[in-house]
């Protein structure tokens, strides 16, 4: 959704009684800081509520000077945090503001519990969606017509955006990010944040024992050195080798520790490469295949498409800092 006027793209957050701050943190960190290291702020930022005056978690402390709910009717993106009281409906007024905007075609996002939120609304319906675990039970009780994935960090389902617990809220909004802006303006926001620039979205939400410290395992030294050599002729034999242990074990390791395969990492590492050269560069998309590990124009076309819906000419037309439109 790249913007096609002076308007910044405007994202208003809801923000409800009891709730943990941290979501809101998060999305007004990774969303409405002004970055000039990517040429200033990438959205208008704001927050509303039903009252100006709202109590935080446990009462720590209160927001104050809020916008109210009309804020919602010129949102482009909306995003409804984590609620507190799951077991209770929102306020009538919250939910008619909420299906306004999604019925406008605004782009809605839940954070944790705001799940519930948006199903309250009606709006999840028919839809796939997540929540953190912990929540997952109750909500499939309640809302069975949604379709509901309690494994992963993120869903995105075109215009609506759920993610699980806390941290994922960070990759949500950086996954909103890249989608908006590119791979390239997603990564110096990353790094701004000291945190992994790319977890895909379908990343386990829990492992099942612990990850053992980088000095103590072989998936993850292996996984360091992986992400420099990815975009040469790597394997999973090769990768097993690294980590000393057999091809069967390693996929053992990965879909118990990062709930994909091991091709699926590399893929999600090579596409990522991939955009970058398509936002940085003007080289032919037969030549940025190669260069990323993906082999051919064909595989780069094929798992280009698979991440961004786009083809190499598409997302090079939307994102390339050069202006340059290689056709693809």
């Amino acid at each position: 959704m790249p913007q096609q006027s002076s308007r910044l793209h405007r994202v208003v957050a809801l923000v409800d009684e009891g709730s943990n701050p941290f979501e809101l943190a998060c999305v007004t960190e990774v969303l409405g800081i002004d970055r000039p290291e990517v040429g200033g702020l990438l959205y208008d930022v704001r927050l509303c509520a039903r009252g100006s005056t709202v109590p935080m978690r446990q009462g720590f402390f209160a927001m104050t000077g809020i916008a109210g709910l009309s804020a919602l009717d010129d949102a482009d993106t909306v995003i409804v945090p984590n609620r507190p009281d799951t077991d209770t409906p929102h306020h009538p007024e919250v939910l008619q503001a909420v299906l306004r905007a999604h019925e406008r075609g605004a782009r809605m996002v839940g954070m944790c519990s705001g799940a519930f939120t948006l199903a309250d609304a009606g709006v999840l319906d028919g839809r796939r969606a997540t929540m953190h675990w912990q929540w997952a039970d109750e909500f499939r009780d309640r809302f069975p017509r949604v379709v509901v994935d309690d494994a992963v960090l993120f869903v995105d389902d075109g215009d609506i955006l759920t993610a699980a617990g806390s941290a994922a809220a960070l990759d949500l909004a950086l996954h909103v990010v890249r989608r908006d802006h590119g791979a390239e303006i997603a990564a110096a926001v990353a790094r701004r944040l000291v945190f992994p620039g790319h977890r895909p979205g379908g990343q386990r939400q829990f492992v099942e024992r612990p990850i053992p410290k980088e000095a103590e395992s072989p998936l993850a030294g292996a996984l360091n050195w992986a992400e420099h050599h990815a975009t040469g002729p790597l394997t999973v034999a090769d990768l097993a080798a690294r980590a000393v242990m057999s091809p069967a074990t390693l996929h053992r390791r990965f879909r118990a520790e990062l709930g994909c395969t091991p091709i699926q990492w590399l893929t999600a590492v090579r596409v990522e490469h991939a955009r970058r050269l398509l936002e940085r560069t003007e080289l032919a998309v037969d030549r940025i295949a190669r260069d990323s590990g993906l082999g051919t124009a064909a595989n780069l076309r094929t798992r280009l498409a698979e991440h961004t819906g786009l083809t190499p000419t598409a997302y090079r037309r939307a994102f390339a800092a050069t202006g340059s439109a290689e056709r693809g």
